[in-house]
């Protein structure tokens, strides 16, 4: 691959130098370059020059270093004229985050981003200043320049008198049209970290904090510069460090919103304050000082992490930085930041080793001789185990270097690791005192719970005394464990906390009572990132009234603040139930006695409970519905308060008949719906199996609404969700009618046990009649996808599955095979689908002209090449242009035809991978839609590759379906 890097700082030769470490780069240009890179002649702000020479040049790669070119719209040319090249810098819209800043602080506002309150005035309301400062409620401002200014146009005055002084100077002309417009805002007390990140689009990968110095002189006085030196990584509360990761998340939802897909590094600098982050402004591209030290850290593949960001597969790239300190120290001429310096010798700059790297920011080679050609002229880079080394360090080669008027400063990163202060488990983010208070509060609320036997929380543990809880001395205990799973996202959402509690305890102690036990005690576990004592108050009051219901006491359990590992508004609760029973009792499930004859018995549930909601989530997502929404079927509740119906209990309803004889198996329907739990009281021997009747029940119109919605098949239902039942009893059918009556609420007659004559457990008739799978459908316009191949169609499967997910866009109305023995045209019958064989014929245009009309028989609008053996003849191509996708086991452009993997392999190839691509009249040829790496590791075989790749491509192909669908539609 070559690469074009574009600009001539020491952030520009700090990428080249990283990149010519890949060994996926074979050259890398500069572009206008400096004295350590070499001078490519070369325009940044010309956009067809660079162009032109990307394709005289054959680059596979462009990097846009410089916020210029981006404002200019650099990125935005690339991508339009050469949709093959790799290109990392965001689009000009992207870049009005930096190159505006009135942009850049009107979207932190829009979107909720922390920032210092600000004001902004034009060069037309220049006399209004006074009026201004007069208003502000701020006491000490800072002034920035709307516009690009070079890293000048931040001035941090003394008080708002001064600060009135700069604004007008700006607004006068002070930066020419850059000073336009100014912002004045308030000036924020704290310490200063810059963030960056790279960033596909859709995720982002956070780099190392590291701490830039701005002013130009020790002890941070004198004027605002571009940056004299930087230290990373830099350490920061683990509840700061969420903040930023928030932002970020915040941020790129915002881009999103705008229809901003920014691809390239996102730089983020931060004033922290009291523990909390405030932004001061975006830059669109790597630092400068920051890259130099970066880059010293960096210990993955620069390149790769570039290629993950254009293909946006990012989330999957392993990014891998040094744990070692590093100091950068910006060697600058003499009159900087006034002006530059040109034409000054330098001499004595140390070759690089893994020490200490020099890069060159502002200079140039005259007769074989390095000179200064700029404002900041050298970066000296050091890597120590510890800050203090890395500064000394790199102080010694700063002070051996030599040029004219030569300026730096001694004192980059001394403040971090001047004075070490006491850490206490408070500034890690987690607060003893708000824990301690919250047992405190809970206290009342556990007592209530407590039964004889039991004794209250505080101490290590609790002891439980059965005989004084009125067992006998030979009694059994029963344990079980469970959580609320996904269903708290939803109380989150909603911020209703008063339910989660009774899910959580019944969850456990339906579960124990299936072994015919008695729940005596529940232990809770809530974890979270940051303790909110009344939402968490709320939770463990609900835990307590479940616990009541329930008839257990609530002995104990952890509160866990885990910052760093959870976000601030993450969470998760678990709970665990103790159980005993009298030996006398009915060891259940009583498997080996359920014979043919006895009837199943199912009892109602109060809604999904705590199952399924990963999917039932998703539903509501591809269908718009927010939690808020009224139902369709009940205009008095949202969809947020029918989901979050409290878990059924059914301890004091089906205990007694447990314990009385009457029942010989009883089954919690919870992960895997009926079809996973209820065959848990059958014997794995057994030669019976339950017949389950859906026409016997109504489940609630919760489930309904699902089911059509999604849409959802019945059998996805059935194995997902409790579709309505909740407990199922299987009893003998001579004491049915007693059960019935011990039962005080509902209960239906769902099913009888029969002898099995396949060895199937289960077996459920009449499936169509538990739902009405139009009721609630949305018909969402998807686009009729057809599908060719030649054998098994593996890929094909994969394509098929992902168009009936309840997210998609896409629906497969045909395969078509060339060949009558393909296995997958039977697959494709299974599915449903038609399937048709359409042979090849002697002129391959009379076939192809066959199939072409047999897919527009079936309206088809995107056709995809599931393992289709034969090359697609121009006519053909010519039916559905720009229509034909297909996945081929290779990194495109690389490695085409047939035999590309033994081809990659024969190279010495250590990446491999896939491509989605569409197919024009070339062979693998057509523009790329996705991409994915395998690595060659030691050992690996062509076979064991081959099937990496096949891992690969059956993901990413169907979503390559989805997305090219989504274009279509948008058409």
């Amino acid at each position: 691959m070559n690469v074009l890097v574009i600009g001539s700082g020491g952030r520009e030769h700090a990428l080249a130098w990283k990149l010519e470490q890949s060994s996926l780069v074979k050259k890398v240009y500069v572009a206008p370059g400096n004295g350590a890179s070499g001078r490519i002649d070369l325009n940044p702000n010309n956009v067809k020059e660079v162009s032109d020479f990307c394709v005289d040049n054959h680059i596979h790669c462009v990097l846009i270093g410089p916020e210029e070119p981006l404002s200019n719209g650099l990125a935005d040319h690339l991508i339009k004229t050469h949709p093959d090249l790799i290109v990392f810098g965001p689009t000009r819209d992207g870049a009005q985050l930096e190159t505006s800043k009135s942009f850049s602080k009107q979207f932190m506002k829009e979107y909720g981003l922390p920032t210092a309150d600000f004001v902004t005035v034009s060069a037309d309301n220049v006399k209004s200043l006074d009026s201004v400062f007069e208003r502000v409620p701020w006491k000490k401002s800072v002034v920035k320049a709307d516009g690009l200014a070079a890293g000048k146009g931040v001035i941090i005055p003394k008080d708002n008198e001064e600060a009135k002084n700069a604004a007008r100077s700006i607004l006068e002309g002070e930066f020419g049209s850059a000073g336009h417009t100014v912002i004045i805002e308030e000036r924020l007390e704290g310490y200063e970290v810059s963030a960056l990140a790279f960033v596909d689009g859709i995720s982002f990968k956070r780099m190392p904090l590291g701490k830039d110095h701005k002013r130009l002189l020790e002890s941070d006085l004198g004027p605002n510069t571009g940056g004299m030196g930087v230290v990373a990584p830099v350490e920061v509360p683990s509840e700061v460090n969420c903040q930023i990761d928030e932002i970020f998340e915040k941020t790129l939802k915002g881009l999103a919103n705008r229809k901003i897909k920014y691809c390239g590094v996102l730089y983020a600098g931060f004033m922290i304050v009291n523990n909390k982050p405030y932004l001061l402004e975006f830059n669109c591209r790597f630092g400068d000082p920051e890259t130099q030290v970066l880059m010293r850290l960096l210990e993955s593949d620069l390149f790769e992490n570039i290629r993950s960001c254009v293909q946006q597969t990012l989330s999957k790239c392993e990014i891998q930085w040094s744990t070692k300190s590093v100091c950068g120290v910006v060697l600058a001429s003499g009159n900087y930041p006034k002006s530059g310096d040109k034409g000054s010798p330098i001499r004595k700059i140390p070759p690089p080793d893994d020490t200490n790297v020099v890069f060159h920011a502002g200079t140039s080679i005259i007769n074989n001789q390095i000179v200064t050609n700029g404002g900041r002229v050298l970066c000296v880079t050091s890597v120590g185990e510890t800050l203090h080394e890395a500064r000394e360090q790199a102080n010694k080669i700063a002070s051996e270097i030599e040029f004219s008027g030569k300026q730096f400063r001694r004192d980059i990163g001394k403040s971090l690791d001047t004075v070490t202060p006491s850490l206490s488990y408070g500034a890690s983010g987690v607060n003893i005192d708000e824990g301690n208070q919250f047992v405190e509060d809970i206290k009342t609320l556990v007592k209530k719970t407590l039964l004889p036997g039991a004794n209250q929380i505080g101490g290590f543990g609790a002891v439980l005394d059965l005989k004084t809880a009125g067992f006998k001395n030979d009694c059994q205990l029963v344990v079980g464990i469970d959580g609320v799973g996904t269903k708290i996202e939803v109380a989150t959402h909603c911020k209703n906390f008063s339910g989660v509690g009774y899910d959580v305890v019944a969850m456990c102690v339906n579960d124990v009572i299936c072994h015919c036990a008695k729940p005596i005690a529940f232990l809770d576990y809530f974890v979270c990132g940051k303790l909110d004592r009344s939402m968490a108050t709320q939770v463990l009051a609900s835990i307590s009234d479940a616990c009541v219901e329930a008839g257990c006491s609530l002995i104990g359990g952890e509160t866990a603040e885990m910052p760093g590992v959870y976000s601030t508004h993450q969470w998760d609760l678990a709970g665990c139930a103790i159980a005993a029973r009298e030996s006398t009792w009915p060891m259940l499930p009583l498997s080996t006695s359920i014979q043919e004859g006895d009837v199943i018995i199912g009892l109602p549930s109060s809604g999904l409970h705590s199952n399924g909601f990963s999917l039932a989530r998703k539903v509501l997502a591809v269908n718009g519905v927010e939690y808020s929404a009224k139902l369709p079927w009940d205009q008095t509740k949202t969809f947020g308060e029918e989901l979050l119906a409290g878990t059924k209990l059914y301890v004091k309803t089906v205990l007694p008949l447990l314990t009385e004889g009457l029942v010989k198996g009883c089954a919690h329907i919870t992960g895997g719906g009926l079809t996973e739990n209820v065959i848990r009281v059958l014997d794995k021997n057994s030669d019976v199996q339950l017949v389950i009747d859906c026409a016997k029940w109504k489940p609630k119109e919760i489930f309904n609404w699902i089911a059509s919605a999604g849409p959802v098949e019945t059998k996805e239902m059935i194995r997902t969700f409790n579709c309505g039942i909740g407990m199922v009893l299987v009893v003998a059918k001579e004491f049915v009618d007693t059960v019935k009556s011990k039962i005080d609420s509902e209960c239906f007659e769902i099913g009888r046990v029969k002898k099995s004559t396949n060895g199937e457990k289960i077996k459920f008739l009449n499936e169509s009649h538990l739902f009405d799978q139009y009721k609630y459908q949305v018909n969402r316009k998807r686009v009729k996808v057809a599908i060719l191949i030649s054998g098994t169609g593996t890929n094909m499967q994969k394509l098929i599955e992902r168009s009936k997910a309840p997210d998609s866009n896409c629906e497969v109305v045909v395969v078509v095979s060339n060949k009558e023995t393909a296995g997958g045209l039977k697959i494709a019958s299974s599915y449903g689908i038609p399937a048709k064989c359409v042979p090849h014929t002697a002129d391959r245009v009379t076939g192809e002209t066959i199939m072409a009309q047999v897919l527009k028989d079936y309206g088809t609008e995107l056709v995809c090449m599931g393992g289709y053996m034969r090359i697609l003849s121009p006519y053909f191509i010519a039916q559905f242009p720009a229509r034909i996708i297909n996945i081929h086991p290779s990194l495109l452009p690389s490695f085409k035809g047939s035999h590309a993997l033994q081809d990659a392999l024969d190279f010495g190839a250590k990446v491999v991978g896939c491509t989605a691509h569409f197919v024009d009249e070339l062979v693998d040829h057509g523009d790329i839609i996705a991409q994915r790496p395998v690595m060659v590791e030691d050992g690996d075989t062509i076979e064991t590759i081959r099937q990496k790749i096949q891992v690969q491509e059956n993901e990413m192909f169907p979503n390559a379906m989805v997305a090219v669908a989504k274009k279509i539609l948008a058409e």
